[in-house]
């Protein structure tokens, strides 16, 4: 057998089939099908419980994990799809398999990743009695692994290591190694698709009960590279941390990857729902993803150089919240870089008379609760960046109407309210001519043409205008 590469033992493994593959139809998995998948989502507490469980009856089970990365190399590999074909159980991992069931109308998967799976697999472990086997990494990275293992539960077995770096002449002493130990858990890190095409080859031969693969986690748990900090998980975003830490290997990955898989996702959703205007309403909010996220990527040292000065100004918050109205009249909250005092709210009430601007809309040229970051920021239309997180959340798009706040909501007369009828955008067709010079009547018909007439074209025309539009910095203030 030809040496793995360590490229692929660091990469992460979560696999994907096309098919109907066999899910977990029992407890306490409910099933979702998905890309012709039957993927078996729980809790991560459920999930961690019941694949003990199994290990400690004998039950014989082998377990892939899958997200959106696994999807595009299933498409490719045949060999892949089929060593997925005998995964038992087919777990749903990130957020991008939570985009595409959106799209497709399915319920939303559980997020199953390895990574947080396995120290819930090993606390349950430790009680059961039921030993692990490491398998794959560089050199004494499984070793590290388990160290640290040993040190979070010392009740836990430990059946044995192996760095993934062995030959096909070895592989049956390996094999026997493993069964010898008397692991009831094998995890296999060899990345995506050697550790399942490994794992199809072998699991007749391998006595071990449970069987998973898990990609790169060891890297994770023996130090060798740190995980993205908590606040980045929760808004599941450690692969934009893993791109960072790693460009030049993961760009293809991440970025033309992504935008492939919700290319897939659209189409997929598309054909489920069977209608036009829904495949475009899916197709818009595949290219919001992605634009959303290179920006995010792109514009990063000017999110920190902003953050950095809001903070030194005044010590106040960085961010600005605010309830606006969205897309058919609901409320969501939201973000701005804080361009103002942070008295402003109370203080607009008494500033309400000398608006610039007539009708709706409050706008101040020389507004007195502006800092002097915050001119600079509006200047440019800095203060804006934040809702590139609004727009990964859903509430809102790149392009289209300006969301409004609720008072100016209820001052719309006539047709004005038309302008609810689509996600509001962080920037749209009078954002480019004039911005607040325009008066609002004014706005809401233009805004009502954009949502009668928007397509592709025309959000990527909206697009490259607005760059000169910020340049130029008419009407922004």
């Amino acid at each position: 057998m030809r040496n793995i590469p360590a490229s692929a033992i660091r990469t992460a493994a979560y696999p994907v089939a096309f098919g109907a593959f066999p899910g977990c139809h029992g407890e306490p998995f409910r099933t979702i099908d998905l890309f012709g998948l039957s993927l078996s989502s729980a809790s991560p507490e459920a999930a961690a419980s019941h694949i003990v469980r199994k290990a400690a009856h004998g039950a014989k089970t082998t377990v892939s994990f899958i997200n959106a990365h696994c999807i595009n190399v299933a498409r490719k590999s045949k060999a892949y799809r089929e060593a997925l074909s005998h995964s038992d159980l087919l777990l749903p991992d990130g957020i991008g398999l939570e985009v595409a069931a959106r799209m497709s109308g399915c319920d939303k998967p559980d997020n199953l990743n390895g990574t947080d799976l396995f120290p819930l697999i090993c606390e349950r472990a430790a009680v059961e009695g039921a030993g692990l086997f490491f398998l794959g990494g560089n050199p004494g990275v499984a070793d590290r692994a388990a160290a640290w293992v040993c040190g979070e539960w010392p009740s836990l077995r430990i059946r044995g290591t192996e760095h993934g770096f062995f030959d096909r002449d070895d592989e049956d002493a390996l094999i026997e190694r493993i069964n010898r130990s008397g692991a009831a858990i094998l995890f296999v890190g060899l990345g995506v698709p050697l550790q399942e095409e490994w794992i199809a080859r072998n699991r007749d031969r391998l006595d071990v009960p449970v069987v998973l693969g898990v990609g790169g986690l060891f890297d994770y748990y023996s130090g060798r590279i740190p995980r993205a900090p908590q606040a980045v998980r929760t808004a599941r975003c450690e692969w934009a941390w893993r791109l960072a830490m790693e460009p030049r290997r993961m760009a293809g990955r991440y970025l033309l990857g992504n935008a492939v898989f919700l290319a897939h996702a659209a189409i997929e959703a598309a054909a489920q729902r069977g209608a036009p205007a829904l495949a475009g309403r899916i197709a818009k909010r595949a290219f919001d993803i992605v634009a959303a996220t290179l920006a995010l990527i792109g514009l990063f040292p000017i999110f920190l150089a902003t953050a950095l000065a809001i903070r030194m100004e005044d010590n106040g918050p960085v961010f600005f919240r605010q309830t606006r109205i969205g897309a058919g009249g609901r409320t969501f909250s939201m973000i701005k870089f804080r361009s103002m005092y942070t008295d402003a709210v109370e203080r607009r009430a008494a500033l309400l008379a000398q608006s610039d601007r007539a009708g709706t809309c409050f706008k101040m040229q020389d507004d007195p609760r502006i800092t002097r970051t915050g001119k600079i920021i509006r200047r440019l239309s800095i203060d804006e960046l934040p809702q590139i997180f609004n727009v990964l959340a859903g509430a809102m798009s790149i392009v289209g109407p300006r969301p409004a706040l609720p008072g100016e909501v209820a001052q719309y007369h006539g047709r004005q309210w038309e302008r609810l009828s689509g996600k509001p955008g962080i920037t749209c067709s009078w954002q480019v001519k004039g911005r607040a010079e325009i008066p609002f009547h004014r706005q809401a018909i233009m805004d009502r043409a954009y949502l009668r007439r928007q397509s592709f074209a025309t959000d990527l025309k909206l697009i490259a205008m607005t760059v000169p539009a910020v340049i130029g910095g008419r009407g922004a203030y």
